[in-house]
């Protein structure tokens, strides 16, 4: 492929400095004549920030991205075809196509910032973009149909360029995903194009200086006019891909969704829930990824932070599959796609919309997506234990093998899954794997779930042996299989709990407590202050009188101290009462915990279990 850049000789250091200063220096200008012209950004219901706060800080990323981009792009690759014969010549480099389409979407959503344009309007717009860039020749390469492939690649345009958008719900969600894309493409690109890798680098810069202050606490916003130009320009450099990096058809699908996999994420999760709950698609609400992490706990900066780190480990998987064969990518590719899908899973149970909106749904107190999409929740384990079991014999195989043998054993891995799927299933099914309690796991549920694969493991090579004479097959493929498939198994069980453990700790409310005593009766009180909310009471940790407790935990709870330690503990965890909760025969106890309480202003409850007969008779 041609090297369409202009000879520059500058190190490519230099194009993210360029960019970034320009924003850097930019953006408080920008700012201050928001301010004085009074065009700022005030609380709304539906909106996140509270507090004026100026807009129009997509100026500063456009100019920051434009300017460069003109220097560096070569527009007459294609403007002869353009004013010309209109023919279909080679395409152009992503530099030019992104100023142009990018000027018209910057123009578009500075209007929208200035007087909101209608929806219908903003698509019609971003539809003429899409389709000049699949005019030039930009193409996702997915489908062989050049019509069904140029449709979807519209589609992809449009779509990145809304999921930013989308996205721009809370500081620095926006810039700071699009500058995690931005430098792994400028990865993927280096060696390869060097217009693609200093345009990446150009984009990067800008983000990273409008970052400055668009972070929690942000100063500034970008509003429409920059988040469009954010999307569109990574939406295209993600389309080039396929022209010079793509190696197979799994990584021309794989790396363009693994480099954007937070902004289609949280675009995918808002659109289906919202539908499902009865509302608009395109109606704005406190719903989005970043919001429901910080209901289970999380604050600004951290729900952002933890974000970053996600797109930050789907594009080093992306990095990893533009350098890998179709048969390594799977290693890299499953796990992400497993992990996003449980998080999805995770985060969708919680109750975000009032209660009077879920008119489609049945009332609960949880969304209930599972049970909609579902017959079952028991249904969607299996499904999710048929892709761990083909995964983990595939990974076995892979981790079996070097690339040259496992060229030869990947026709006996595709004759033998059938049975290994279906040995396994089956026997887990029964052995009763599949009947538990979704979200719990218990030490008793361990133990089957091991006994179960290990009894799967046996019929297996039974079968195999039976079938095949074992002939070309490894003993330790079977070993190796047999600890992926635990563990995972054990590892997505977990994560239910983990999660429902986690989101319920995180988001407890009411007056903090002691707990006193830190025994058998104290961890029962625990867990029916996490399980119970009606309590409406949030434990800071325990006390007790034995001193060698004193440091450790308790269900994750630390010990604080002895009894006689409350009044300290008071001065710096400002705490409202006590909870004894042992049953002892001794009023010791009872009487010094009173006598504190009530010398402090605490109260003091008593926390017990009673087994009482009923009176049949009546």
């Amino acid at each position: 492929m041609p090297d369409r850049v202009k000879e520059f000789s500058v190190k490519p250091i230099l194009f993210i400095l360029f960019s970034f200063l320009l924003c850097l220096t930019g953006t408080p200008v920008i700012r201050q004549i928001a301010i004085k012209k009074g065009w700022l950004a005030f609380p709304e219901k539906d909106r996140w920030h509270k507090k004026p706060t100026a807009l129009l800080g997509g100026i500063a990323i456009y100019v920051s991205i434009a300017i460069p981009l003109f220097i560096i792009a070569d527009f007459k690759t294609f403007l002869p075809d353009l004013f010309g014969a209109l023919s279909l010549g080679a395409l152009p480099g992503p530099s030019a196509a992104i100023f142009l389409g990018m000027t018209f979407l910057f123009i578009l959503g500075l209007i929208d910032d200035f007087i909101h344009l209608k929806p219908q309007a903003k698509l019609i717009g971003q539809i003429l973009v899409a389709s000049f860039a699949a005019f030039l020749g930009f193409r996702l390469h997915w489908f062989n149909s050049l019509t069904i492939d140029t449709m979807v690649t519209i589609f992809w345009i449009i779509g990145i360029t809304n999921a930013f958008n989308l996205i721009d719900n809370m500081d620095g969600l926006c810039a700071g995903t699009g500058l995690v894309a931005a430098l792994f493409l400028a990865l993927i690109f280096m060696g390869k194009d060097s217009d693609a890798f200093y345009t990446a680098l150009i984009i990067g810069g800008a983000l990273a200086g409008f970052l400055v202050y668009n972070f929690n606490p942000a100063s500034i916003f970008m509003g429409d006019s920059g988040s469009l130009v954010i999307g569109f320009s990574i939406s295209i450099l993600t389309l080039f891909y396929s022209e010079v990096g793509g190696n197979n058809q799994i990584s021309l699908i794989a790396v363009p969704l693994l480099l954007l996999l937070v902004p289609i994420f949280d675009t995918s999760l808002v659109t289906v829930i919202r539908l499902l709950s009865g509302r608009k698609a395109s109606m704005g609400g406190k719903d989005h990824t970043s919001h429901r992490l910080v209901l289970v706990g999380f604050s600004e900066k951290k729900a952002v932070l933890l974000l970053y780190g996600i797109a930050g480990i789907s594009g080093l998987s992306a990095l990893f599959v533009s350098r890998s064969d179709s048969l390594t990518s799977p290693v890299v590719i499953f796990p992400a796609i497993i992990s996003i899908l449980l998080m999805g899973v995770y985060l969708a149970q919680l109750r975000v919309y009032p209660e009077k909106e879920f008119s489609i749904l049945r009332e609960r107190s949880f969304t209930p997506i599972l049970l909609e999409l579902t017959c079952k929740r028991q249904l969607m384990l299996v499904i999710l234990d048929f892709s761990l079991i083909a995964f983990s014999y595939y990974l076995a195989y892979r981790l079996r093998f070097d690339s040259s043998e496992f060229n030869f054993y990947f026709k006996i891995f595709l004759h033998s899954l059938p049975i290994i799927i279906v040995c396994k299933l089956s026997i887990f099914f029964y052995m009763g794997v599949y009947r538990g309690i979704w979200g719990y796991i218990s030490t008793s549920d361990v133990f089957l779930f091991i006994k179960a694969s290990i009894v799967a493991t046996i019929v297996i090579i039974a079968v195999v042996t039976f079938f095949y004479r074992f002939k070309n097959f490894s003993k330790g493929i079977f070993i190796i299989d047999w600890f992926l498939t635990t563990g995972s198994i054990l590892l997505t069980r977990g994560s239910f709990r983990l999660f429902e453990d986690t989101m319920k700790r995180r988001t407890l409310k009411g007056q903090k407590v002691v707990i006193y005593g830190a025994g058998r009766g104290g961890e029962l009180l625990l867990r029916e202050i996490l399980n119970n909310d009606l309590i409406k009471l949030n434990p800071i940790g325990f006390v007790d009188d034995d001193q060698l407790k004193t440091g450790k935990k308790l269900q994750g709870y630390p010990v604080l101290g002895t009894f006689a330690d409350l009044s300290a503990l008071n001065k710096t965890m400002q705490f409202s009462g006590v909870i004894i909760s042992f049953n002892s025969q001794d009023k010791n106890g009872y009487e010094a915990a009173g006598k504190f309480c009530k010398n402090h202003g605490f109260f003091l409850k008593k926390f017990s279990i009673d087994l009482q007969d009923v009176d049949l008779e009546d």
